[in-house]
């Protein structure tokens, strides 16, 4: 197990490499002359060029990158085109709102998703099933900006249980965790009923209840662990798709994190901000599939690593 960690970990060094490389060109196709944004609306052109130059913009896009990459290796991500404070400071500031939100909307999604899945695979074709799949639909299909707008204007507006945004208390969770996850409990509901109806089909599963074994045992115990396997797979990367694509709701609900700091740094077209969160985003990415690769050994002891 060791030994495939640190295969997998050296393996993440070259793709991070060629992810600084996509990263940087696709920052630079971005429009608008952030150099411009910085010396302000009445700079002259002398101005704009001088700004140009501190900023190391006005040399070649191979030497910026050189550059780039050399400051990364060092940990040094760069200063903040917009508020002249260091990169890793701003993204520090701000991870942690965006993680325990994440982390909040996974956990319930998580369970709730579960259940329904079970239930609508155990009650296959009946009135559960088809209520779980309704609600797995619904989850899916409603935009996420909608239902954080609705929520607001039920739940914090007319009836005042929570606040309409920022990060105050436990209860600033609550909306943007029910926005962020209902998408996500749906799509786990829908691979777990899929998932439990093909293990159910198995043999083992029909000789456990022809040996008398209980109904919930059969289930819970025996058929829900394999079929977790390709559940687990999607829901790694379902949550590195919260860590990196909370924009919409961390806007909607005015949420201290990175994703609304994204959106502030493409705005100003603040290069260092948005280089540096799109790496932090690949890199969660990589890290989560390789926590996910580790799990599937403990669900299924029968999986080895090479």
């Amino acid at each position: 197990m060791l030994k495939y960690i640190f295969k997998r970990v050296i393996e993440i060094i070259p793709i991070l490499f060629i992810i600084t490389i996509i990263i940087f060109l696709f920052v630079h196709l971005i429009p608008g002359d952030p150099a411009r944004l910085v010396a302000g609306q009445d700079a002259t052109a002398q101005d704009i060029a001088n700004v140009r130059k501190a900023l190391g913009l006005d040399k070649p896009l191979p030497i910026q990158y050189v550059n780039y990459l050399h400051h990364i290796i060092q940990g040094d991500f760069g200063i903040s085109l917009k508020t002249k404070e260091p990169v890793s400071t701003m993204i520090g500031q701000r991870f942690m709102p965006t993680f325990w939100l994440s982390v909040v909307s996974m956990i319930w999604s998580v369970i709730v998703g579960l259940l329904i899945g079970v239930i609508s695979a155990t009650k296959r074709n009946k009135w559960q099933d088809y209520v779980g799949m309704i609600v797995a639909v619904s989850g899916i299909s409603l935009p996420s900006f909608w239902l954080g707008l609705m929520l607001i204007e039920l739940c914090a507006v007319d009836l005042g249980w929570f606040p309409t945004g920022g990060l105050n208390s436990w209860k600033s969770y609550i909306l943007p965790s029910i926005t962020l996850g209902s998408g996500i409990a749906a799509v786990i509901a829908r691979f777990t009923r899929s998932s439990l109806m093909d293990v159910l089909k198995e043999d083992y599963v029909r000789t456990g209840r022809a040996k008398g074994l209980k109904e919930r045992i059969v289930i819970w115990d025996h058929a829900l662990k394999n079929a977790l396997i390709p559940v687990v797979t999607m829901t790694g990367l379902q949550f590195g798709f919260l860590l990196g694509g909370s924009v919409v709701v961390e806007t909607v609900f005015s949420w201290p994190g990175l994703g609304r700091l994204m959106i502030d740094s493409i705005n100003f077209r603040d290069y260092p901000v948005i280089q540096s969160e799109m790496l932090l985003f690949s890199l969660e990415f990589l890290v989560i599939n390789l926590l996910v690769d580790i799990i599937y050994g403990f669900l299924n002891p029968q999986i080895r690593y090479n």
